[in-house]
């Protein structure tokens, strides 16, 4: 679940009934250059003490798939030496767009705990549809295979995070509720998103101060509403995920932006 953390952190956007259904599953980048590179700082509630736990790492970088020009993105996560003693967390998840950002695949490979979970998804357009084949496996079981068909887009975490970075969020009223399709590997489901308005916040390993956009990520448990994470992405033309409030089956994480380069935009967020 905290993995839905950066992929789930910025989604905001309205799918349409299509036309050309591929091209309306793209979306101009106004937002990134390829090797723009983000760190986080991970931070655990330990004993009503926050904590650093781990780091985290995203990078986008142009190259091929299939041929074609492609964007490939991926993000780390990496528990330190002494978290791993409490809780073992090595994620690595990517995917692949093409220039219009339109999804073409997409992987997460999961070590956490004693347990070790690989995600894929494949991407296709026949005949106006969006079409989508998964494979999920985890430790040595074997491997569950599912497809999906609908005349909406769908996205995973990583593609749905590209397509909102280029969103102007500025038209949105605060308690807006967005729907959307999530791609996991093992099915495709509608989730929600709703928009909390703007915010300032200061970093927890940093004096640095951003102008935010606020989000929240819900999902439904037992009939009930429940926030799996709140995020805080810069009111500028970068849209960058400053920090992101995690609710988690183990207890409450949070993530900090620690450094970035190669960004397409100044960071005028900064206050």
């Amino acid at each position: 679940m905290k993995n839905k953390i950066f992929g789930i952190a910025l989604l905001v956007f309205t799918l349409l009934i299509p036309v050309d259904l591929q091209a309306q599953c793209g979306s101009t980048n106004t937002a990134f250059n390829s090797g723009e590179t983000i760190s986080y700082d991970l931070y655990f509630n330990w004993k009503f003490v926050w904590k650093k736990v781990g780091t985290a790492s995203w990078n986008v970088t142009r190259t091929t798939y299939s041929g074609k020009p492609a964007y490939k993105t991926y993000l780390i996560t990496r528990g330190s030496q002494q978290s791993d003693r409490y809780f073992v967390m090595r994620d690595t998840l990517t995917t692949y767009t093409d220039l219009n950002l339109v999804p073409l695949f997409y992987t997460k490979h999961a070590k956490e705990g004693k347990d070790y979970r690989v995600e894929e998804v494949w991407y296709s357009y026949p005949n106006r549809q969006c079409s989508v084949k998964m494979r999920y496996r985890k430790n040595n079981r074997p491997a569950q295979n599912s497809t999906f068909s609908s005349k909406y887009c769908a996205y995973d975490m990583l593609s749905m995070m590209l397509r909102a970075r280029s969103f102007n969020a500025g038209t949105m009223k605060e308690g807006q509720r967005v729907n959307f399709i999530l791609a996991e590997g093992k099915h495709c489901e509608w989730r929600q998103l709703i928009y909390k308005g703007k915010k300032t916040i200061k970093m927890e390993n940093s004096n640095n101060r951003y102008r935010c956009l606020v989000f929240s990520y819900v999902e439904k448990e037992g009939g009930k509403e429940k926030t799996i994470v709140t995020f805080y992405v810069t009111d500028d033309a970068n849209h960058l995920p400053v920090r992101l409030d995690l609710n988690l089956r183990f207890g409450t994480a949070k993530a900090y932006m620690r450094g970035a380069t190669g960004l397409r935009h100044p960071l005028t967020s900064k206050v």
